[in-house]
């Protein structure tokens, strides 16, 4: 590991992206205009705000985690999915949305909640395979996003808002619609702010919601290191003692991990750049191979 932090810091320094790491401890570091307060994508960490509203509604006796996806959502046939194997990425879907017509540059564009209704209606016939088998699907966590909403009588962002972000006292920075001016983006050569895809649709559970990378640390603290909200929802990917999730868009990455048993935990989110080298990153902060570079 430490080999791997060497070449990464390398790499880092000859070709540097907007970054911010946030360690428990620390001033957050940030370098080339990231800033810990702006608002950023969050990527596919938004599952981890939707797993944990699964886990909290269900709590709350609004739903049940095993109960199958056409008794919430009647649309749906019976196809043998559950909640659970949407949100543990086991329910046989394919990755994305079947039949995706947005551009290259846009691809979630035209997955509107009509479309994704269309699709609940064949939801039988869109599996890959029968449930069962770990497989990750965006698609899966845009079909739970739609129940969560359907049983909570409220869109996905309200819902996500009183379950997990007003009890961990986050609701301020972390939502659908960051507000205007506030948000960080990456920047074409000419300087000029790249356009983000647009995830505000169906996809929104699955990856579109906004945040301080300061809200996505305090996020990690209160669910891994602290359990506020009680035992983490299994979103989160474990690899030993590792719990740990990361995200992408086209032109943001992000990575945030925790040894619950040491309390250690690493956000590291930037712009631009690979997302695997963000997940490197990481890892290796959270391991103490590598050192927050920049001031």
């Amino acid at each position: 590991m430490g080999e791997i932090s060497v070449r990464l810091t390398r790499l880092l320094s000859r070709h540097p992206l907007p970054e911010c790491v946030l360690l428990p401890g620390r001033e957050p570091r940030v370098r080339d205009g990231h800033d810990s307060g702006a608002f950023v994508e969050l990527g596919s960490l938004t599952k981890v705000l939707t797993g944990t509203a699964l886990v909290r509604m269900a709590r709350a006796g609004l739903l049940e985690v095993d109960a199958p996806v056409e008794r919430v959502l009647p649309q749906a046939p019976a196809s043998g999915i559950s909640l659970r194997h949407l949100m543990e990425h086991t329910s046989g879907l394919p990755r994305l949305p079947p039949g995706l017509s947005g551009p290259r540059s846009d691809p979630y564009r035209d997955f509107t909640p009509a479309a994704l209704g269309q699709l609940l209606e064949r939801l039988d016939r869109i599996g890959e395979r029968p449930p069962g088998r770990e497989e990750y699907s965006n698609f899966g966590y845009a079909v739970l996003g739609a129940a969560l909403a359907a049983a909570a009588g409220a869109p996905y962002p309200e819902l996500v808002r009183e379950h997990v972000l007003e009890p961990l006292g986050l609701a301020d920075e972390v939502t659908a619609a960051p507000p205007t001016g506030l948000t960080l983006r990456a920047r074409t050569r000419a300087g000029a702010e790249r356009t983000p895809w647009t995830m505000d649709g169906a996809i929104l559970p699955a990856g579109g919601m906004w945040g301080t990378p300061r809200a996505l640390a305090a996020l990690v603290r209160a669910l891994l290191v602290e359990e506020v909200l009680g035992e983490p929802a299994p979103t989160w990917q474990t690899a030993g003692r590792l719990r740990w999730h990361n995200g992408a868009t086209r032109d943001a990455s992000a990575f945030a991990g925790a040894f619950p048993d040491t309390g250690e935990w690493v956000v590291v989110h930037r712009l631009g750049g690979a997302p695997g080298d963000t997940d490197r990153r990481g890892v290796a902060l959270l391991s103490g191979a590598g050192q927050p570079t920049g001031g």
